[in-house]
């Protein structure tokens, strides 16, 4: 059904200043139960606009929740994709390199595939046709955060938040050379995440609606559907959580071992 423009309005100033400052918030589908997927893309495009006021600049899409097995354990029914920006991306600082996290409420750490794009895909593309857009694909750290306690909130919450701390990715490795062997690799290679002294857990590509090229082939139906930009050549995606995602908290060191697919390992400290 949808809420009005001037409750999207509220959302909108909500989402941008716990932006600016982090905190916790009640989930807006509980203050506003109309609130759905079409409005929550509506507060995607002001916060965008709002952001590349200031001088942030779009780089690429996240997908989000594309884990399904994880939908229940988070109260949602399906993925969201948001915006990554030149402020919050960067390339994996060298071995020893850390990110404060800040005052970001409910942060977790997930590892996930990024895919390069050189060329622009199409809403009609299968997931062969996709295969040729892609330059490189890279292992990264995800850090998230849930604006709403205990991570407990609807599709329409994720997908206007994003559910975004920062994005860091890892060695970028070119899929031209070999874009069979890469779709193959992609489907079925493991990935376990580790924190030094702590929690660990097993995923893989599999995991990610099937593939990253699955999820990637998910989203630009999605952007169509919702009349979000299409994606251009140059910008990257990264496509969801290889793993179940981890709580996370300063002084933590992070480790992202793949196998089955050419990924350098990867790993980060948080301060």
């Amino acid at each position: 059904m949808g809420v009005s423009d001037g409750t999207t309005a509220i959302i909108a100033d909500e989402v941008f200043g716990v932006i600016l400052a982090p905190r916790e918030v009640s989930p807006f589908s509980d203050r506003f139960p109309e609130f759905d997927l079409e409005d929550a893309y509506g507060v995607v495009k002001e916060i965008r606009r709002r952001r590349e006021v200031r001088g942030e600049r779009v780089v690429g899409r996240k997908i989000g929740f594309t884990n399904t097995e994880a939908w229940a354990g988070y109260g949602i029914s399906g993925p969201i994709w948001n915006y990554l920006y030149d402020t919050t991306t960067f390339d994996l600082p060298p071995q020893g390199g850390t990110f404060p996290i800040g005052t970001w409420p409910n942060v977790r750490m997930e590892t996930e595939v990024a895919l390069g794009l050189c060329e622009a895909p199409e809403a009609g593309m299968e997931d062969d046709d996709l295969l040729d857009c892609i330059e490189w694909a890279a292992l990264d750290f995800e850090i998230c955060t849930s604006i709403f306690p205990g991570w407990r909130f609807k599709v329409a919450d994720a997908a206007a938040t994003g559910v975004h701390v920062a994005l860091f990715v890892g060695a970028r490795h070119p899929v031209a050379v070999s874009r069979e062997r890469w779709a193959d690799q992609l489907a079925s290679f493991s990935v376990r995440l580790s924190e030094a002294a702590g929690p660990r857990a097993s995923g893989g590509g599999a995991q990610v609606l099937g593939s990253p090229i699955r999820a990637l082939t998910y989203l630009v139906r999605e952007l169509a559907r919702y009349g979000g930009e299409p994606l251009r050549a140059g910008e990257f995606v990264t496509t969801g959580t290889l793993t179940q995602a981890l709580p996370a908290a300063p002084g933590d060191r992070w480790r992202a071992e793949a196998r089955g697919a050419e990924f350098a390992d990867i790993e980060i400290r948080l301060a």
